[in-house]
């Protein structure tokens, strides 16, 4: 197993984009009964915060349940702790909210991986997990 490319690691995030922007549809079609069918304002915090779990909720589930999303399943890659083992619930987390530091800082978090002499990113050194690719 290796790392994946730069090229294969954009594709799992294009992939799993459209998975997870439809998984925050039904979500929020769920819950929009609630506010009386109207649209969510920005003064309402909850619904912001209520994304945010549901996509940590995605990807959680699928890192830690066999370690790969639907995009990592179709790129043949895999989330593993360093020593290639399954990943915790608590190393999620970490590994999701560090990614949205790395999104945040115009994606420097990602790019960081052309300097690192291991390709890891700022989610995968603070997780202590990372990608894997196995070659066939």
């Amino acid at each position: 197993m290796h790392y994946p490319s730069f090229l294969r690691h954009l594709a799992i995030i294009v992939y799993d984009s459209f998975l997870l922007l439809a998984s925050l549809f039904l979500a929020t079609t769920i819950i929009l009964p609630f506010n009386q069918g109207e649209a969510f304002t920005s003064s309402q915090f909850f619904f912001p915060l209520y994304l945010l779990a549901i996509s940590f909720l995605f990807y959680g589930w699928f890192w830690t349940h066999g370690g790969q999303t639907l995009g990592m399943r179709a790129w043949k890659t895999t989330v593993l702790t360093i020593n290639r083992d399954p990943i915790s619930w608590k190393q999620a987390l970490i590994r999701f909210l560090m990614a949205q530091v790395s999104w945040l800082s115009f994606g420097l978090g990602f790019l960081s991986r052309f300097i690192d002499k291991n390709q890891y990113t700022w989610h995968d050194h603070v997780s202590k997990t990372t990608l894997f690719f196995e070659k066939k």
